[in-house]
């Protein structure tokens, strides 16, 4: 009778604050309606209106607090009373393990399938909300495909539909037109010769066009990238953020942080980890959306960039200069890098490894990144450590199905063998079997028809390209050694660099040899790196931290030593252990090592101690670096971050101390 009592008090109570919410909300809807802060406050009715019906069904269903679920529990209780089930099952409070603790296999069995079936129902709803809405809910979705939180699967599948699928984008005569001239304060036929109306790339907060200005602009730094042409020099990317982002991004942060309280109040989610990824998705978001910023972030990189003693020009990397003159709070105006991103040559080099990118190869990177673990109930410290050692087997599948045979020979042969080893062996036997059918074709092509079947002509013309791709294959090392270099310098001299390097921010920036034959031009390549929306900044008091915890590692140094880096950067774990820092701190920068494929390594490393706070500066920079590990990996080379970042770190240290002296 008590628990009725109890359930009436707190109807009432929701009954009174729905009905106060809903007077306070039809309040301010009525005032703020023809502002961005009225418009923001409808988004984020829209949200919840199509969100609360779901999560009202997950309550009444699952929730220990519902009356439904509590009258279930007490009619099983009656089938127990014998084993004292009654007892157990009504002392049991919100919590989800002393729940599951207490139900026999057959409870369990029946709550999982009930939880299946409700993911069933309602993930699709979810997903045709985020495309609905567009917005950050994609960038939202694309987040929890990939994440270590512990997703259900049958949300996770459909998030990563977001990862391949383009936002759609705005229309150009309408919207991003009127928008532009009201920028520039003045029409685009005065400033541009032309402008692509289609554009060639749109994002969750804007989108970008190709166009050529009309007049020539100051010589560019860019020359070496781009072919002879007359209109290269004047040829541009215009990035024009939407004009509803201003008030969109503010308002859908605001219902993901309310949802997210839901969940933690729920118990779907761990609290502490969920809200620190919570506050840095939300810090990020924010910040793509100050264009000034950015803006000054790719000038000081692209100056960076012409400095002789700086990587970019020994790797041949390129970033894209900036015309402020046709700059704006919601409008960034660069030159136009041709050429491929990392992400389109990533996938073509894994499908020449057989391996299936049709959910994307953003995701594949990402997850090679960060989605080490198979055990999605695992916590924060534990997604933390083993986050790096995703699809280095080979090309595993994202939905975790059983192993493929690559995954496990390569998991075999890593008892015996280094990982450096095995990803070369599989880069030379690509590149092999490239040369062998190279040399096919060009037998086939100087063979006589007569003796050449059609079957072996069709074949050869199918792969005419190996040639070409082969001595693009040799050119990946040199394309990953210089992204680490370059990222190397922009973190430990520069003080600024890109937190998210992932692959479609990367370019293969082609150029013809002139020189050679017209049969068959040879192709250079230039690494081009754009988007700096995200940037992160440290002081020499901060990048004197992270130098002397990468030169630990690199150097070998003892437990003691990395542990004290580590407590230098003020890390709080549960236990303060030496030896688990020391294992960490390896496994961030150092090089991967055959137990790091081992899962139950992770998991034993795990249990000893666990993560309770990690700095955002070296969060920043382990992001990074993981980004370009994936990438690395995924093209079948295994870097330590230590090894490459070594010296730009020991400069640092030096560099800092004399300032200090």
């Amino acid at each position: 009778m008590a628990t009725f009592a109890k359930l009436a008090r707190r109807g009432i109570s929701y009954t009174v604050g729905g009905s106060t919410l809903a007077i306070t909300a039809a309040t301010t809807y009525k005032y703020n309606s023809n502002t961005e802060q009225g418009a923001g406050f409808r988004r984020q009715v829209k949200f919840w209106s199509r969100v609360f019906p779901v999560v009202t069904d997950y309550y009444i269903q699952t929730a220990q607090s519902s009356p439904y679920v509590k009258y279930h529990k007490w009619k099983a209780s009656k089938q127990y009373e014998n084993e004292n089930a009654s007892e157990e099952i009504e002392n049991n409070n919100d919590d989800t393990e002393t729940e599951r603790n207490t139900l026999s296999p057959a409870q369990r069995r029946k709550r999982k399938e009930l939880l299946n079936s409700l993911h069933e129902k309602h993930a699709p709803e979810i997903l045709e909300v985020m495309l609905d809405l567009k917005g950050l809910y994609i960038k939202l979705g694309q987040v929890l495909s990939v994440t270590a939180l512990p997703i259900p699967e049958q949300y996770r599948k459909l998030f990563r539909t977001l990862q391949s699928d383009v936002p759609g984008h705005e229309e150009f005569d309408t919207v991003v037109k009127p928008t532009l001239e009201k920028e520039f304060g003045r029409p685009l036929d005065e400033i541009f010769e032309s402008i692509d109306p289609i554009p060639c790339g749109a994002a969750s907060i804007g989108q970008a066009h190709k166009a050529i200005l009309k007049e020539e602009p100051e010589s560019s730094s860019l020359s070496d990238a781009n072919d002879n042409d007359n209109d290269n020099g004047r040829q541009v990317i215009v990035k024009v953020q939407y004009t509803d982002a201003a008030w969109k991004v503010p308002a859908d942060i605001q219902c993901v942080g309310d949802f997210l309280q839901i969940c933690i109040w729920a118990g779907v989610v761990d609290e502490e980890s969920s809200r620190m990824g919570y506050d840095e998705f939300s810090r990020q978001f924010l910040s793509e959306l100050d264009y000034n910023q950015e803006k000054c972030n790719l000038e000081t990189v692209h100056a960076s960039s012409l400095d002789p003693s700086a990587p970019y020009l020994k790797h041949n990397v390129v970033v894209p200069r900036v015309f402020s003159d046709y700059c704006t709070k919601k409008v960034i105006t660069m030159t136009y890098l041709p050429g491929p991103t990392m992400e389109a040559e990533a996938r073509r080099q894994l499908e020449l490894l057989g391996i299936d990118t049709s959910v994307g190869i953003a995701q594949i990177i990402r997850d090679a990144a960060k989605d080490a673990s198979e055990n999605h109930n695992d916590d924060a410290s534990g997604e933390l450590v083993r986050r790096v050692t995703k699809h280095t087997g080979g090309g595993i599948d994202i939905s975790r199905p059983s192993p493929s045979w690559k995954a496990t020979l390569s998991r075999y042969l890593s008892k015996f063998v280094r990982v450096d080893a095995i990803l070369w062996t599989a880069r030379t036997v690509k590149k092999v079997r490239l040369l062998s059918q190279a040399g096919l074709v060009s037998v086939i092509h100087i063979s006589p028809g007569l003796i050449v079947s059609p079957a072996w002509k069709k074949w050869a013309e199918t792969h005419s390209s190996a040639a070409e791709q082969a001595e693009r294959l040799g050119e990946i090392e040199g394309w990953c050694t210089a992204l680490f270099d370059v990222h190397g310098h922009q973190v430990f001299n520069l003080g600024l660099f890109n937190a998210d390097p992932h692959p479609g921010n990367i370019l293969v920036v082609e150029e013809k040899d002139e020189k050679s034959s017209l049969k068959r031009r040879r192709k250079k390549s230039a690494v081009g790196l754009i988007d700096y929306g995200q940037c992160k900044k440290l002081t020499e008091e901060e990048q004197l931290k992270v130098a002397r915890l990468i030169l630990s590692v690199a150097n070998n140094e003892s437990d003691e030593a990395i542990a004290s880096s580590f407590r230098d950067m003020d890390i709080i774990t549960s236990n303060d252990s030496t030896e688990f820092l020391a294992e960490f701190g390896r496994l961030m920068f150092g090089p991967f090592r055959p137990e790091h494929l081992q899962h139950s390594w992770h998991m034993k490393l795990h249990k000893t101690d666990k993560v309770l706070y990690f700095p955002k500066e070296l969060s920043m920079v382990y992001r990074t670096s993981l980004l370009l590990r994936g990438l690395a990996v995924s093209l079948q080379m295994n870097y330590s971050i230590g090894e490459q970042w070594k010296h730009h770190a020991q400069d640092a240290v030096n560099r800092i101390k004399i300032k200090d002296v």
